[in-house]
């Protein structure tokens, strides 16, 4: 397999070069998704390989999905930074890319001189996207993980029941969110780069992630002093909206206008509780959320969730089950959205989760399976032959 960086490719990033120090989460799911759309992806592993390799179970074929959830169509080589070849190694990399992403920890790469300020004196055009848990000053020394950063953001705060300690989220939230974030990131700088010729220096933490994805509980704060509480499944603006209880399994159930309750209600045969001043609107029917909800409990557990879900689904009443993993990515092949792709070849083809993003004239491949550890070498060290300068 040759490493294909022409502008030819049918990705929108197609002839993109990505230079990928990072590991764990946030920067691998970045870069996969850059590779998805075209990008040329160099995974620039330590000697011991990228930590999620080895978080398991589960695992396929002895690899830890962890791993295999954010690393297709990517080239792994493994590079010993304090190695002088392997560094100069790394700079041909980095000499041939136009995205440089790593998530070392704050003066880290200094030694390397792979730190911002010789990263931009060396690579002026380079677009070099840096990642750490809580940024360059007074969090510096601190190590980014999500879970801590799911506490001290406030997330656990507000995630759990009312009479129950303070839950974490079932999945990496903010390292995700930081991803997403990240790949913004690298396309505005590398549209901005297309007028001006010039790369930047772009920075994210998990923590400035994490609380603009905490979104209306940051914002109510921030806006006016709001210190939002545990609220279980419960909306703190809405009412009803989640999980109730039908005469077999719970039911979400999501009402958030007018429109909406007058149709729930008819279907329950409470056509005029709209009319009810308790509930004839938002707000009321959020300040008198207990009273109601004996009302909606009541009349629900009358009929099973499945009765109930067809006919709200058939009143236009926003509704669905609470899944299992399996369950949801059975639903989605259901629907057509087709969850799971063969990604990669013959015998190293893995089953795993598409690309949300749908293009309708370059559409994102799955043309390389995760690699094994240092499985491009070779691939990477021929590519980067044929790009070297001619000293003369």
């Amino acid at each position: 397999m040759t490493l294909n960086t022409t502008s030819a490719g049918p990705g929108p990033l197609s002839g993109i070069v990505v230079a990928d120090f990072s590991r764990i989460l946030a920067g691998p799911y970045c870069t996969m998704l850059l590779a998805d759309m075209g990008a040329t992806v160099i995974k620039v592993e330590g000697p011991g390989g990228d930590d999620t390799r080895l978080y398991k179970p589960p695992s396929f074929n002895g690899i830890g999905t962890y791993y295999l959830s954010v690393n297709r169509n990517k080239h792994s080589i493994v590079l010993d930074l304090k190695d002088p070849e392997d560094l100069a190694t790394a700079y041909e990399v980095i000499d041939s890319a136009d995205v440089f992403i790593e998530n070392f920890k704050p003066g880290g790469l200094k030694q390397f001189g792979l730190d911002a300020e010789s990263v931009a004196e060396r690579w002026p055009e380079l677009v070099h996207a840096s990642i750490t848990g809580f940024g360059t000053d007074g969090g510096a020394h601190l190590p980014g993980y999500d879970l801590l950063v799911q506490g001290v953001s406030g997330f656990m705060s507000v995630t759990g029941f009312p009479d129950g300690p303070p839950q974490r989220g079932g999945v990496a939230l903010f390292d995700v969110i930081t991803g997403l974030h990240a790949a913004i990131a690298v396309l505005g700088a590398l549209q901005e780069r297309s007028r001006s010729g010039r790369g930047q220096h772009v920075e994210l933490d998990l923590l400035s992630a994490a609380l603009s994805g905490l979104v209306n509980q940051t914002t109510g704060y921030a806006a006016c002093g709001n210190d939002p509480q545990r609220l279980g499944n419960e909306h703190p603006s809405l009412f009803p909206y989640g999980p109730f209880p039908t005469a077999d399994k719970d039911l979400i159930i999501t009402v958030a206008n007018n429109s909406q309750f007058t149709r729930f209600s008819t279907v329950l045969g409470m056509p005029d509780l709209i009319k009810d001043p308790r509930f004839d609107s938002v707000e009321n029917r959020n300040n008198n959320r207990e009273e109601l909800r004996v009302l909606l409990n009541e009349a629900l557990r009358t009929e099973t969730a499945e009765t109930w879900a067809g006919r709200l689904q058939a009143a236009g009443v926003p509704c669905a089950p609470i899944l299992t993993i399996p369950e949801g990515v059975q639903y989605a092949e259901s629907l057509g959205l087709h969850p799971v792709v063969q990604v990669g070849h013959g015998k190293d083809t893995v089953p795993l989760i598409k690309n949300p993003v749908t293009y309708s004239r370059t559409p994102v491949t799955y043309d390389k399976a995760p690699p094994a550890l240092d499985a491009d070498r070779e691939t990477v060290m021929q590519w980067l032959r044929s790009h070297r300068k001619d000293p003369s």
